[in-house]
């Protein structure tokens, strides 16, 4: 009698041991095993698998998503794209009502700040109604690596992304070597708007691509119109004041500058005392290949190297 109760009491302790390894294991939940990143507002986003169906609100994210192969992935884009796959999407817009999001039923929506701090009500009633909206914005040059990592977390495209990035630091270095061969650093003035002859800040998107081009940035003592902003008000008088630094004359095209053009430029008073003018080093470059975070941005760089130092690259 006394050996089965041992018995009993011996198995009864081993049923509880089992039982308790098995409690020492949480159940497997979304972020075990899963997709899990921190945004750029420093906000968790959990996904049980690679996103599916997304709705990107910002064109740079959309010409990524493309460059990653996610063309079939996108079921709808924002008003302003210029990637030629996106013009057949379905258009989506945040300060249009959130109920044409809803009735999409995306897994994800990709944002950037700009949209949650400026419409903070269209972002709260998707996170409400439990769709997953991510915000992405790489605010300097240093941080378009992470930034398209996180995409391709979120997407499953790992491989994609570090394929697309060892050619875009290949084509970076590759540039660098070229312009490493001139003789003589070229100064250039960076126009981002004609109003206020607004210039770029130092450690901008653009500012970081003419200092991979080899150009010396003239106006690199231009302060930020506000914290972390790209643009710096810098004047006509401060402008011709260094009249005679200028050796190249670069300005942005695109929405902030629309409509700009070398002869506008020289018709400017007093513009004819630069030296970059006076001898016809007037460049224009499209503001997506200096400014939008995405691939093309080595191509940028390539374009710049290319007008300041077209003798580096004419050499065979």
């Amino acid at each position: 009698m006394k050996t089965k109760v041992l018995y009993i009491v011996a198995l009864v302790m081993l049923m509880a041991a089992i039982a308790g390894c098995g409690a020492s294991k949480p159940a497997a939940g979304p972020a075990e095993g899963g997709i899990k990143i921190t945004d750029d507002l420093n906000q968790t986003v959990v996904l049980k698998q690679p996103a599916k169906r997304i709705i990107s609100l910002y064109s740079a994210h959309t010409e990524n998503l493309i460059a990653l192969g996610l063309e079939a992935e996108i079921i709808g884009v924002s008003p302003t794209e210029s990637d030629p796959a996106a013009k057949n999407k379905q258009v989506f817009d945040y300060r249009a009502d959130p109920e044409k999001v809803l009735a999409a039923q995306p897994d994800l929506v990709i944002i950037r700040p700009f949209i949650k701090q400026s419409h903070p009500d269209f972002v709260k009633t998707l996170e409400q109604a439990n769709i997953k909206v991510v915000c992405l914005y790489p605010e300097k040059f240093e941080e378009f690596d992470s930034y398209i990592q996180k995409m391709a977390i979120l997407t499953g495209k790992q491989q994609q992304a570090a394929d697309k990035l060892a050619a875009f630091h290949s084509k970076l270095k590759e540039v660098a070597e070229r312009t490493a061969k001139a003789s003589v650093k070229q100064r250039v003035y960076f126009e981002a708007t004609a109003t206020e002859y607004r210039t770029i800040t130092p450690d901008s998107m653009p500012g970081t691509v003419l200092k991979l081009a080899g150009g010396i940035n003239v106006a690199a003592d231009a302060q930020p119109l506000k914290a972390a902003s790209s643009i710096a008000a810098y004047g006509s008088e401060r402008l011709l004041m260094k009249a005679e630094e200028i050796d190249i004359f670069l300005a942005q095209r695109g929405p902030m500058n629309p409509g700009i053009n070398p002869d506008n430029i020289k018709q400017r008073p007093g513009f004819d005392k630069i030296k970059a003018v006076r001898e016809g080093k007037i460049y224009i470059v499209d503001e997506k290949l200096v400014s939008s975070p995405t691939f093309r941005l080595a191509e940028g760089v390539e374009q710049l190297a290319k007008m300041i130092y077209p003798e580096v690259f004419a050499a065979k």
